[in-house]
């Protein structure tokens, strides 16, 4: 057999990644009914055992501190752990892509629905009473089936993971990996939290009452849904306009948006097709889809984008970086790009360019925007800390869901479920990545303007800058990195701050 060597690991893992991505993408687009993990890790096992796991300890451990090597080794240490883990838990990664695909839930014997649509039928409910039915059945398919299953997925991965030793728990070890405190992020976003209170206590219920005709006391995670798909807005925002405004777009910003074809808009209705859209890069930066079920209206104008972001960033990657530049590293750069477009939905200009908002009724879409997000970063906020607890081991497993209730529901304001309690939790950490990239979208926007002016969106000069000094450099730098050679801040929450107190003003 071979020796396992670094190009060997870099090769064979990209191919790895490669089928593993391909597969996801395959079961999540609704193209097969479930997902083949099992045969793919197998095939590769060479490549994600206790050798492989030795060989990037070891290139880790030699390397200078703050060299490329260490960075190299870093990335690919990360990815082999990650890897490794999920390896251990496949067999379960496939039961709930299966199960989600097929799930149907019966909403008060009056009619069933896909699981997998529950989010969408809820958003576009035209009266409470019917979405708060849907999300009951929802969430009594969610407390019997799937929460025991991403229970025991995070229980496995956990134990798995500590049981490595590579750092004293799976925080620690995290942390380790990735070369950032959570705990120090976790800080910041209870400041976020406290700092905010007023403000979102202020506008809460203004919101609730004029859109909803309901009171903070009464809103649900349901209600939330109903009240960010902004419907009152679809007359500016019509599905025929969604896939010619994003190009249009890109084309007056000197971006094709299939880079050559090598980015696929997926953007078709299908059965069994996740509701939440994703980016799947299939082979980096040659093959990369972009997949959206239609939710209708705003909602899909604003995840057409965010996905746009991650496709760019991924199809217009070198193609001479080795595979930990082109496909690992810090997600927080990834998501930071997918944001700087999603956060076009809120800017004056871009709105009245590209979508059928008038000077009239601009003010108070952004207005809304501004709420909207408020609330999600205070969400996410609330979900990082929750997740600490999680994996501090602290609090055992039975009293998590009370925890994941009180603390999700205090930071927003909406009633949330305990049967979510394990679904709404990303493996690893995943909100520290939402979390520095919000951080990082409005560095990169502020230094987008100053070098191409307020309509950087659509200066044909500002694309291939883009796409030459961000997006061609994959993921080879940290989040902090990219802010500091952007324009020579440092991530905070501060910016954010800001933003939303004059969105707010109109």
């Amino acid at each position: 057999m071979t020796a396992l060597t670094l190009e060997r690991l870099r090769r064979e893992g990209q191919a790895f990644t490669e089928e593993i991505s391909r597969e996801g993408y395959l079961a999540h687009a609704g193209h097969k009914p479930t997902a083949e993990l099992q045969p793919i890790y197998d095939r590769h096992a060479a490549v994600l055992g206790r050798d492989a796991l030795e060989l990037t300890l070891d290139l880790f451990r030699s390397a200078p501190e703050s060299s490329e090597e260490r960075r190299s080794a870093g990335y690919l240490l990360e990815w082999q752990i990650e890897s490794q883990a999920a390896r251990a838990v496949v067999e379960l990664d496939e039961r709930e892509v299966a199960w989600e695909s097929s799930a149907v839930i019966d909403v008060a014997g009056a009619r069933c629905i896909p699981y997998q649509r529950a989010a969408i039928e809820i958003a576009n409910a035209k009266h409470r009473s019917e979405r708060l039915a849907i999300d009951e059945a929802r969430a009594l398919a969610a407390a019997a089936e799937h929460g025991p299953l991403r229970l025991e997925r995070i229980q496995r991965e956990k134990a798995y993971i500590e049981e490595l030793e590579l750092a004293d728990g799976y925080i620690p070890t995290f942390e380790t990996l990735t070369g950032f405190s959570l705990r120090d992020l976790g800080s910041q976003c209870s400041a976020f939290i406290a700092d905010t209170r007023a403000m979102w206590d202020d506008t809460l219920p203004f919101f609730l009452r004029r859109n909803l005709r309901i009171t903070p006391g009464e809103a649900t995670r349901a209600d939330a849904l109903a009240l960010f798909r902004g419907k009152e807005f679809d007359g500016a925002f019509p599905a025929s306009d969604l896939e010619p405004s994003i190009r249009r777009h890109a084309s007056e910003l000197a971006i094709d948006p299939f880079a050559g074809g090598r980015i696929t808009f997926d953007l078709a209705e299908r059965e069994g097709k996740d509701a939440r859209a994703f980016c799947a890069p299939v082979r980096v930066p040659e093959e990369v889809y972009l997949v959206l079920r239609p939710h209708g209206g705003v909602t899909d104008y604003t995840t057409l984008l965010h996905e746009l972001g991650h496709a760019l960033h991924f199809g217009y990657a070198d193609a001479h970086y080795p595979f930990e530049y082109r496909w690992l590293g810090d997600n927080s750069v990834t998501e930071g790009y997918a944001m700087l477009f999603d956060h076009l939905m809120q800017d004056r200009g871009w709105l009245l360019r590209y979508t059928g908002l008038g000077k009239t009724d601009v003010g108070e879409f952004l207005r809304m925007a501004a709420f909207e997000e408020l609330h999600f970063l205070r969400r996410y906020c609330a979900k990082l800390l929750y997740e600490l607890e999680v994996y501090s081991g602290k609090t055992s497993w039975d009293v998590l869901p009370d925890v994941y209730v009180e603390t999700l529901s205090g930071a927003t304001g909406f009633r949330y479920r305990s049967a979510d309690a394990f679904i709404d939790l990303d493996p690893r950490f995943y909100s520290s990545r939402y979390l520095r990239a919000w951080q990082l979208q409005s560095i990169l926007a502020k230094s987008l303007v100053t070098r191409f002016d307020e309509d950087w969106f659509r200066n044909p000069a500002a694309g291939p800058w883009m796409v030459e000094n961000l997006f061609a450099e994959g993921q080879r730098e940290t989040a902090p990195e990219l802010a500091l050679r952007a324009s020579g801040e440092a991530l905070s929450f501060d910016p954010l701050v800001r933003a939303i107190e004059r969105g707010l003003a109109g």
